[in-house]
C-alpha cells in the first residue's frame, strides 16, 4: 500500500488576512490586517467584492513578505463559487502561473498542500496559496439571495466573508541567532478522501463534514504512529459547533481523545450568541484568515509549538442540493510546526541514521 503520509520542508515565509465588518466584531477582529466595514470592496456586485478580497489579500502577503509576484512559481487558489471565478478574476492581474482549486471549504489546507509539496521537491522554490469566501455571494449561488430574508436552522453556520493569502518557500538551514526571520514549518501533509455517510442536510454542513474529518485524522493516527496527545492543537476548519461535537463523538470511537486539544475555527471566529451564527462560522475563507491571523503567529511566538491543521470541505454544488443528493465532504491535513520547536520525528530519525 502507498503511504499516504507525505513528510514536507517547506515554511510559511508571509501570510495575509483581509476579513468583513462581522468578522472584524469577532474575538479575533483586532488582529486581522484588512477589514471593509460594508463587505463590498470598492466592487459592484458580491462577487467581484470576492474578487477585489483575493486580490488585497494576496498583495498583502506580496508586500509583508518582500517579493514580487513575478518571483513566484506558481499560484494555487479557489473559492466557493462556481467555476472558481472569485479567484479567476481576482488574481488576474498577476503574473504567477495559476493552477485553480475547489475544495469548497477544504481549500486553504489543499493549496497549502499542494504548495508545499511543490517546494519541498523543488519545482518551484516559492508558491502562493489564496483562497476566499463571502456571505452574500455564497448565499445567492446556495439558498437564497438576502433580500428574500430565509429563517436559518439551528445548525446552520455562517458564512465567513474573509480572503488569506499565505507564500509558501523551501526551508533553509539556520543557526540560533543568523539574523534572519523566524518561520512556521509545513512538516507533513495528508491528503484527504471524499466520504458521503448520507446526510443530506444542507443546513447542517458540521455533520456532512466530521466523518470526513475523522477519517483524515484515524488515516494520519495510523499512518504516522502518533496521536493527539504529542500536538498543542488539533485545528479543523469550520464543524462548527455540531460537527464538532461529532468529531470528537467519531474520534473516541476509535480510541482517540481530542479533549481540550482540539479547536474548531468555525467555533472561534464569531461571538456564538452575541453575533447570532446559529452553527458557527463556515466557508473557505474561515480557516484561511484565522491561520494567517491567529495560528500563525501563536506558532511563532512560542504560544503553541505543534499543530495539526485540517480544514474541511463539502462537496456539493447548487444543483446536486435541488436535486436532493447527499453530501460528500473531504478534509485535508497539514502538520505545522513553531521555528523553536526543534527537529520532527522525521529528521530525528535521519540525524540518528547519519
Amino acid at each position: 500500500m502507498a503511504r499516504e503520509w507525505i513528510p514536507l520542508d517547506a515554511e510559511v515565509l508571509s501570510s495575509a488576512s483581509v476579513v468583513g465588518k462581522k468578522e472584524r466584531d469577532g474575538p479575533f477582529g483586532d488582529l486581522f490586517d484588512l477589514c471593509d466595514p460594508d463587505g463590498r470592496f470598492g466592487a459592484d456586485t458580491w462577487e467581484s467584492a470576492e474578487s477585489e478580497m483575493q486580490r488585497m489579500a494576496f498583495q498583502t502577503a506580496l508586500a509583508k513578505g518582500g517579493v514580487r509576484d513575478a518571483d513566484l512559481g506558481a499560484l494555487f487558489a479557489g473559492d466557493l463559487l462556481n467555476q472558481c471565478v472569485g479567484s479567476a478574476y481576482g488574481l488576474l492581474d498577476f503574473d504567477v502561473p495559476y493552477f485553480g482549486l475547489y475544495g469548497a471549504c477544504s481549500t486553504c489546507a489543499e493549496s497549502l498542500l499542494l504548495a508545499s509539496c511543490m517546494v519541498t521537491h523543488g519545482v518551484f522554490s516559492l508558491c502562493g496559496a489564496v483562497t476566499s469566501s463571502h456571505f452574500c455571494s455564497a448565499e445567492r449561488q446556495y439558498r437564497t439571495p438576502l433580500e428574500y430574508g430565509s429563517q436559518r436552522a439551528p445548525t446552520a453556520q455562517w458564512t465567513v466573508t474573509g480572503a488569506g493569502a499565505f507564500l509558501v518557500g523551501k526551508r533553509q538551514k539556520r543557526t540560533k541567532n543568523d539574523g534572519r526571520g523566524a518561520f512556521v514549518r509545513i512538516t507533513g501533509g495528508l491528503p484527504g478522501r471524499v466520504i458521503e455517510k448520507g446526510v443530506s442536510d444542507v443546513g447542517n454542513m458540521g455533520a456532512a463534514m466530521a466523518p470526513a474529518a475523522a477519517d483524515t485524522l484515524v488515516r494520519f493516527f495510523q499512518a504516522t504512529g502518533r496521536s493527539p496527545e504529542g500536538y498543542d492543537l488539533i485545528v479543523t476548519g469550520d464543524l462548527g459547533f455540531e460537527g464538532g461535537t461529532l468529531l470528537c463523538d467519531l474520534m473516541r470511537a476509535q480510541g482517540y481523545s481530542l479533549a481540550e486539544r482540539y479547536a474548531d475555527c468555525g467555533r472561534m471566529i464569531y461571538h456564538r450568541r452575541a453575533q447570532d451564527v446559529h452553527g458557527g462560522g463556515s466557508g473557505c475563507g474561515c480557516s484561511a484568515v484565522l491561520l494567517s491571523a491567529h495560528l500563525l503567529p501563536s506558532l511563532q511566538r512560542g504560544e503553541l509549538s505543534r499543530i495539526l491543521f485540517l480544514a474541511t470541505g463539502a462537496m456539493m454544488s447548487p444543483d446536486s442540493i435541488k436535486q436532493g443528493g447527499d453530501i460528500p465532504a473531504v478534509a485535508h491535513l497539514l502538520e505545522l510546526q513553531g521555528p523553536n520547536a526543534g527537529e520532527t520525528l522525521e529528521e530525528k530519525g535521519e540525524a540518528a541514521h547519519e
